[in-house]
């Protein structure tokens, strides 16, 4: 049997209109004659979603007894019993009362498309399980009902439902969003407006990390080597050396220059013999990269530019960091280094930018002319600023 497809509409907060558009995309389907029908809505009383629901077939929920109160859930066994085309399953994070065959509506998804049903549903980006902490420090608010990343990474579509923090407060005050004696409150607690722009920048940066996600995929499997500059991506090229902490905090800056922008920091260990001895990256470098929010990789080669620029082109990199020289100019005279063979092959398609630091050559020869005035001279670096070459 195949697999049903799974589709999500992905919202900062409540009211932003995710069930809505997933209704209204089930009207679309349905007059393009697809067999839908709604397996769990929860309209709040919302009037717009209400009548967004009508003229759907909804199939009737299932009544559980739970401590002598009395609970609705979705009907899993007469949704698979009448194994629509396409189901509507509305919050996806939700828990199931106890004596429901599975505790998470993600789970009662997921054999929905085992099942070959489609299934579009809806979530907040505050439900996520690795955002719960994030959205508790910014709200104060801690989110009881989560589902994993993974589950919602997995979805074969993700549909960003978008609104400003400013029209999402409007639509409160209009009471469309919760009944009139609840609306004061929730503008001076939740919905701040402060509290809005940060979910909405939350949404939107997982957002974009998705459709990065797939692009690179699409990259991978169409064979493309040849960067695409979507957004500011720095790659820093770190030796191991001392120069590496400048390096790290000056791509960052880099990266943090224009919106969307990231950076990531590769190591190169040689795979040879001849070169085994490389030194591993600082444990406090690695850090670093971490803290400031970047992504550290080891890749093993033996033609160390030639692995940078190949990771480059494969992580989409538009820019290459690398430190200035620490070889001596006589070196420099008889042996290329790795910072210029990088520079020539990174072609039309890549910026490769050489940051000066001190322990470059020209850095360690001024320090031991202060040296000979009686100032301390400063200690002799490796052979090359860029990664380690032999």
């Amino acid at each position: 049997m195949v697999r049903g497809s799974l589709r999500v509409y992905l919202g900062a907060a409540p009211g932003v209109g995710k069930t809505y558009d997933m209704l209204a995309e089930g009207h679309r389907r349905a007059g393009r004659g697809a067999d839908v029908v709604i397996a769990y809505v929860e309209d709040y009383g919302r009037p717009l979603t209400r009548q967004m629901a009508e003229g759907l077939e909804s199939v009737p929920r299932r009544t559980l007894e739970y401590r002598d109160c009395t609970f609705t859930e979705m009907d899993l066994d007469g949704v698979l019993a009448r194994h629509p085309e396409v189901a509507l399953v509305d919050e996806m994070a939700h828990t199931n009362i106890p004596g429901s065959r599975h505790r998470k509506r993600w789970e009662d998804v997921h054999e929905l498309l085992a099942a070959g049903i489609h299934v579009i549903s809806t979530v907040n980006i505050q439900h996520l399980e690795s955002l719960n902490d994030v959205v508790e420090h910014i709200t104060g608010v801690k989110q009881r009902e989560t589902v994993p990343d993974d589950v919602i990474r997995g979805a074969d579509q993700i549909e960003l439902v978008d609104m400003s923090a400013e029209a999402l407060r409007r639509r409160m005050v209009h009471g469309n969003i919760y009944p009139p004696e609840k609306v004061d409150q929730a503008l001076a607690h939740y919905f701040r407006e402060g509290n809005l722009s940060a979910l909405r920048e939350i949404a939107l940066l997982w957002a974009a990390d998705r459709v990065e996600e797939a692009l690179l995929r699409y990259r991978h499997d169409h064979g493309i080597r040849q960067p695409w500059a979507t957004r500011e991506r720095v790659l820093v090229a770190l030796s191991g050396g001392p120069e590496g902490d400048t390096l790290i905090r000056r791509a960052k800056r880099a990266a943090s220059r224009g919106a969307g922008g990231e950076f990531l920091a590769v190591h190169i260990e040689a795979d040879d013999a001849l070169t085994a001895g490389s030194p591993h990256l600082p444990a406090r470098q690695r850090e670093l990269v971490e803290e400031l929010g970047g992504t550290c990789h080891t890749v093993t080669g033996s033609d160390l530019a030639k692995a940078v620029l190949d990771f480059a082109r494969e992580v989409n990199a538009s820019q290459i960091m690398i430190g200035a020289t620490r070889r001596s100019r006589l070196h420099r005279l008889f042996r290329r280094g790795t910072g210029e063979a990088i520079i020539e092959g990174s072609g039309d398609d890549i910026d490769v930018y050489v940051v000066t630091h001190a322990e470059a050559a020209h850095g360690r020869l001024l320090r031991r002319r202060a040296g000979a005035t009686g100032k301390q001279a400063g200690p002799a670096g490796p052979a090359d600023g860029g990664p380690r070459s032999r």
